[in-house]
């Protein structure tokens, strides 16, 4: 896109906000621009309408935005960062944010900058990215006119990754850049400058100074993404996912044995994170994909006649999601459990459609996973990634089957979500107990008949059984 062509961009600031931000900042005696992401986004013709705003001020960023947000409606809502200069408001649908130009310095130590007021080229200076610098003017003398210090427009053109400055100073002051250059890469499907790469590489260990909460966001957008594997192999060339998941790192490489060799599970899992992505959207499934073979390097096993083996690797997989999550910062709540869950269960149905499928088997099942088997059943086809046809095909044909019978169980057994359909107080107030192991033992007993198949799953035959069970033990109904 040629430089002097203004007559696409004032497309792109023809909404009336930006008439009023243009106003505000004439008649304050400022200089405003739009600046960063917005800008990159309307010239790659994404989806810029929903995209946040990010407006510079040659001044100060809060004054602008209280009198732009007093323009447009009294009872905006105003949220300001005083020492960080800067202001936001929400307004049709946009988060539109005013920081005052400032130019930035930092210590070995720390990725927060000394900030001073600056001019627009002081604030394009501190860009992490050249797509990232591109600014369009606000102001009467030039509205309309795109500012792009650092041939930003040449490397959307290029679909080029490159920082602005000298990458080895933009990374050492920044280390969270790293993550972010992998990021856009990955959402916008770019590649990154060699130069810029390298540097990567050279300052990986800088990460360690970066808060996980920082890192963990960057690493939920790269698994956002339409092909989050593009990210993670990035991560992992670059050495930076040896620092931040090392977990994830170690599934590279292939061992050998008397020319017996196991599949890379790295690139496994980072296709079934991707057959994942086509699926679904959900964060949660993807991180389940990206964890599901986690403890394969701890479980590797060698066994002369067999092969390699990595039995009840699903298990302590499933034991090291919880530290992972704390570890990244991410919740520690019913969406760990749901990650936790699915890596324990993901053999499950591979299981099942390998076999002659019973009843009592689709039965527990469905009473393990509960309201996610739909997402259970997702992630165990991904996890084919064979490349013989024939096999993928055979392994889908018996899934078929197995989610057939999961239908027909839970329409007969309602075993999803299973209650029992006696509960211990009725069992303690049945047979005069006290709550304890004799209680345990019988409502095991129901729950174990269910699933078997022994009884229906309703509360008649539920009580006959009990009754039955008791007097095995020596138990009888007390007369009350």
């Amino acid at each position: 896109m040629n430089k002097s062509s203004y007559l696409d961009i004032n497309r792109f600031i023809s909404d009336r906000i930006f008439s009023i931000i243009a106003d505000s900042a004439y008649e304050s005696g400022v200089e405003a621009y739009v600046i960063g992401g917005y800008v990159r986004d309307c010239l790659l013709g994404r989806d810029y309408e929903k995209r946040d705003i990010d407006i510079v001020v040659d001044g100060s960023g809060i004054e602008l935005a209280i009198k732009v947000a007093r323009r447009i409606s009294p009872g905006i809502k105003i949220t300001v960062y005083k020492n960080f200069g800067t202001a936001m408001f929400r307004t049709k649908g946009h988060i539109i944010e005013f920081v005052g130009a400032r130019k930035e310095s930092y210590s070995s130590n720390s990725r927060k900058p000394v900030v001073e007021n600056g001019t627009l080229e002081d604030d394009q200076n501190r860009r992490d990215f050249t797509i990232n610098a591109l600014a369009i003017s606000l102001n009467r003398n030039s509205y309309g006119k795109l500012i792009d210090p650092f041939n930003g427009i040449k490397d959307l053109d290029k679909r080029i990754i490159r920082t602005p400055l000298e990458p080895g100073k933009t990374f050492s002051d920044d280390p969270l850049r790293m993550l972010r250059a992998i990021r856009f890469a990955c959402q916008l499907e770019f590649d990154i400058h060699p130069a810029t790469f390298k540097s990567i590489k050279n300052n990986a260990e800088r990460i360690s100074i970066v808060s996980y909460e920082r890192i963990t966001i960057e690493l939920n957008k790269i698994l956002l993404s339409n092909k989050p594997s593009e990210g993670f192999r990035l991560l992992y060339e670059s050495s930076l996912l040896k620092i931040i998941l090392p977990e994830v790192y170690n599934l590279k490489g292939v061992e050998m044995i008397e020319k017996h060799g196991h599949k890379d599970n790295f690139e496994h899992t980072l296709q079934v994170v991707d057959n994942i992505s086509i699926k679904s959207d959900s964060l949660w499934l993807r991180w389940a994909a990206l964890l599901h073979d986690i403890a394969k390097p701890k479980t590797k096993k060698y066994i002369e006649g067999t092969g390699w083996t990595f039995h009840g690797h699903e298990y302590v997989g499933s034991r090291m999601v919880p530290g992972i999550f704390k570890r990244l910062k991410l919740p520690m709540d019913d969406r760990m459990r749901y990650v936790q869950k699915l890596v324990a269960l993901h053999l499950r149905p591979i299981i099942l459609s390998q076999e002659s499928v019973t009843d009592s088997a689709v039965r527990r099942l469905l009473f393990d996973a509960g309201d996610d088997i739909d997402d259970l059943m997702m992630l165990c086809e991904a996890d084919i990634t064979s490349k013989n046809e024939k096999k993928v095909k055979q392994h889908l044909r018996n899934f078929s089957i197995v989610r057939q019978k999961l239908t027909e169980i839970e329409e007969k057994d309602h075993v999803r979500n299973f209650q029992p359909p006696i509960d211990g107080n009725k069992i303690i107030q049945m047979f005069d107990l006290k709550p304890g192991r004799q209680v345990g033992y019988l409502k095991e007993s129901i729950k174990e008949a269910i699933l078997d198949g022994i009884i229906p799953n309703d509360h008649e035959a539920a009580m006959d059984y009990l009754i039955k069970k008791a007097a095995e033990i020596g138990l009888k109904p007390v007369d009350k």
